[in-house]
């Protein structure tokens, strides 16, 4: 249950974001406006271009709005935020580096103790499903595999908020619903507040409290459709009328 009686942990007011290029510039936001609960999935669909990705860089404080404002925890984001976990679609993973010391990483870079920094990246290995795999290369890791190390790498910093750049979007339709399964398994576990940018329908269904829906470039929210599927979720939910009814409504919405 996600308590709504308190201050958003994020909010988006007003949010444009143009590039400018030479003598032509291009919009990617127009007048975004939205806010995230603590603990709340909220999912994002859009078509391709549409500035999903520019929306995430914004609020991770890595890319300036040209008006409006973004406020994480009640400060305004001016620059990289402390407490942002950032996954992208490809696992960008240190590939002379194993699968835990991929993960331990951040905590290295934090300056934790060993022993502390060990006992955390073995509890993440854990909560993705890869134990047994702890001095793997990332060469000789399934994509779905690496994409499971970059979310415990992201999950590292013990982020309050954490953005997901599409990021099973490489991977094949069975690996790519497997590790749907497998995302809500760990949110379930962890509680994260989590912005998920995709292109499924089903998977934003499955996986999100809420779905914003883009127009195409300038991006403005059509739609902002409450999923109202029981949780826990499972596979079997996809299957009912009520799951197909929110598809047709955001089917139609991207139309």
């Amino acid at each position: 249950m996600i308590d709504n009686s308190g201050a958003p942990l994020l909010a988006v007011r007003d949010l444009h974001v143009t590039f400018e290029d030479g003598p032509t510039a291009l919009r990617a936001l127009a007048g975004l406006s939205f806010e995230l609960q603590a603990g709340e999935f909220v999912a994002v669909l859009g078509p391709s271009g549409s500035g999903k990705s520019t929306l995430l860089r914004t609020l991770a404080g890595l890319l300036p709005p040209t008006r409006g404002q973004v406020t994480f925890n009640g400060q305004a984001v001016k620059g990289p935020a402390e407490g942002v976990g950032y996954v992208f679609q490809n696992a960008n993973l240190m590939p002379w580096r194993s699968v835990k010391a991929n993960v331990a990483l951040p905590l290295e870079i934090e300056g934790l103790p060993a022993g502390e920094s060990e006992a955390i990246t073995a509890e993440l290995i854990e909560l993705v499903g890869l134990q047994g795999f702890e001095e793997t290369l990332p060469r000789d890791l399934s994509g779905g595999m690496a994409q499971r190390v970059a979310i415990a790498r992201a999950l590292a910093y013990d982020p309050a908020l954490l953005l997901l750049d599409e990021p099973f979007g490489a991977l094949d339709a069975i690996t790519r619903e497997r590790m749907g399964l497998e995302l809500l398994r760990i949110w379930e576990a962890r509680r994260k507040t989590v912005l998920m940018i995709t292109h499924d329908i089903p998977e934003a269904l499955m996986l999100a409290d809420r779905v914003l829906v883009f127009s195409e470039r300038p991006a403005r929210i059509t739609l902002e459709l409450a999923v109202s599927l029981p949780r826990p979720r499972r596979d079997e939910v996809r299957y009912t009328v009520e799951f197909a009814t929110l598809a047709r409504r955001l089917r139609e919405a991207i139309r």
